[in-house]
């Protein structure tokens, strides 16, 4: 793999660890309709928390300037996400640039869901080729209470139902587990969406922030998931689709379908990581518990021409030698490490 330098600015990056740059993940806005304990708890995030200003917030032509440069380093996919994606005024025309930047880019998008009934068509429209919804409970009492009592169950299968109809099938659903919250309905949601073409996976409960009150007790492990569906509905492993997946897959026996889950605690994948986080306000960040980012906005609106970013991208990533998962287990061996919470990125800013 060549050596990025001003002579070949689009050279393809790597890392430390001879990870690519394959993937971006833009946060378009901090806000959202939801308050998920585990990410944006209403004790925090109440009516008089102050989100950022607009003028904070990268706009449309500066994403898309950056993800342009991205794209030239190697990137093949970009996801949309929040906050809630959906809560940012004309994020259809967003979605309109980027598609223009490359037809092979892969443009998808993670929401709750709960807008999908009236923005799906225009996604689609406007070139989103895949959505991932999160849904952690069919059980109404729950749903609500794991989203801070704003709505119920019904308005994100209506806005699944919606995207399926808009053409964006099949569609991810991601589930977070929590022992002793959620975990009783695993099977129910298996169940549910067995033999609708839909992909659920579950993803074990993170430290991701210093907000959700992470414990290992609560941590159900992927191992456990599987053996609880697969005792319902019979099991067996599927090759992954390429190279650096997040989520490890599973088929139905039966021919129903498919599942995933994603195992950042029990088994890390540090080492395949090929992800990058654009935060709202414009900082690269390379690693989804990092303690914070590099600063692209600034030098931007200062005036730096798009050599000068290309430096400041190829020298972020080069030098990346993130292995946070990986380095968990590592700590939770040590007496007392599990208590030290380090200052990290919330879940909010970076988009999962």
């Amino acid at each position: 793999m060549e050596e990025y330098s001003i002579v070949n600015p689009t050279a393809k990056l790597t890392d430390r660890m001879a990870r690519p740059l394959r993937d971006l993940r833009i946060s378009v806005t901090d806000r959202c309709n939801f308050r998920c304990p585990y990410c944006m708890p209403a004790e925090i995030f109440g009516e008089k928390y102050a989100f950022l200003p607009r003028k904070e917030i990268l706009s449309f032509e500066e994403v898309e300037r950056l993800a342009r440069l991205f794209v030239g380093f190697g990137v093949e996919k970009i996801r949309i996400t929040g906050g809630e994606p959906l809560l940012r005024h004309g994020v259809s025309d967003l979605i309109a640039r980027l598609s223009a930047i490359d037809e092979k880019l892969d443009i998808a998008m993670t929401t709750n869901g709960s807008l999908l009934p009236r923005w799906a068509d225009s996604l689609v429209e406007a070139g989103l080729r895949r959505v991932t919804v999160s849904l952690d409970s069919l059980d109404p009492e729950i749903f609500r209470t794991m989203n801070g009592e704003k709505l119920g169950v019904e308005r994100v299968l209506e806005g699944i139902a919606a995207a399926e109809r808009a053409g964006l099938g099949p569609i991810k659903i991601n589930c977070v587990v929590q022992r002793g919250v959620n975990d009783e309905g695993l099977v129910d949601l298996a169940r549910h969406f067995h033999g609708t073409r839909h992909i659920l996976r579950f993803i074990e409960f993170m430290d991701v922030g210093t907000r959700n009150q992470w414990q290992l007790e609560q941590v159900v492990s992927g191992r456990e998931i599987l053996d609880r569906i697969g005792a319902e509905m019979p099991l067996e492993p599927v090759e992954p689709g390429y190279a650096g997946e997040v989520a490890r897959r599973w088929r139905y026996l039966d021919g129903g379908g498919e599942i995933g889950v994603i195992t950042s605690v029990s088994s890390p994948f540090c080492g395949d990581c090929t992800r990058a986080r654009l935060t709202t306000e414009g900082s690269l960040v390379t690693c989804l518990f990092a303690t914070g980012g590099v600063d692209l906005r600034g030098p931007m609106r200062d005036g730096a021409d798009d050599d000068a970013l290309r430096e400041l991208i190829a020298s972020t990533w080069t030098a990346r030698r993130d292995r946070y998962s990986e380095e968990r287990g590592e700590l939770l061996q040590i007496e007392g490490a599990a208590e030290r919470r380090r200052e990290r990125v919330e879940m909010y800013q970076v988009g999962g």
